[in-house]
């Protein structure tokens, strides 16, 4: 291994050469203790989202009607290129940003519509049905989150929406055994 610039390591082989990038966030880490009068960079961090967090449901509110926004677009002009990318922006910031939010039961429901989008080989055979079942459950999970069991029922309805999703990604993608894969994290079976 021979180093470049003590920035990078380089491993050569055969017919090809690894870089590794030297990791500059290793030096920014530190376990020792912030120095007198010097605030904890996590417990800032902490401390700002404490203060922001009255605002997350309004956040949610305001991601859902996008999301709604963009499932009416839909519907109102079929599903364009536009819509589409619209569509899957919105539930793929919801899916990213539900936890921090304060409602990670959402994200495994907008995850399944990023995927419904995602793996759709043909954008005008996905089901207007299932569009607007996956984003009325995320509107649903949100609005009822403060019911003791919404995390349950979220669950639930996961779990049907991800199944017929699966099923449905499944048949669109028959002789793409690539694709069937990254769906079901599992290699496709050879038929009977």
């Amino acid at each position: 291994m021979r180093s470049i610039k003590n920035s990078a390591a380089i491993t050569t082989y055969g017919d090809h050469e690894v870089i590794r990038p030297e990791n500059k966030l290793r030096k920014a880490l530190t376990d020792a203790p912030p120095a007198p009068g010097e605030d904890d960079p996590v417990a800032q961090a902490e401390r700002a989202l404490a203060d922001l967090s009255g605002e997350f449901g309004a956040w949610m509110d305001e991601e859902c009607e996008r999301l709604d926004g963009c499932r009416q677009a839909i519907v109102a002009n079929g599903i364009t290129q536009t819509a589409k990318t619209a569509l899957f922006h919105a539930a793929h910031d919801i899916k990213g940003q539900a936890a921090t939010l304060g409602f990670p039961a959402v994200a495994a429901i907008a995850d399944s519509l990023c995927r419904l989008i995602e793996f759709t080989p043909q954008s005008d055979r996905i089901p207007l049905k299932l569009i607007n079942q996956h984003v009325d459950a995320v509107r649903a999970v949100h609005r009822e989150y403060a019911r003791s069991d919404a995390r349950d029922l979220a669950a639930q309805l996961d779990h049907k929406l991800r199944d017929v999703t699966d099923h449905f990604l499944i048949e669109e993608n028959r002789g793409r055994p690539d694709i069937i894969e990254q769906i079901t994290g599992a290699p496709p079976q050879a038929p009977a």
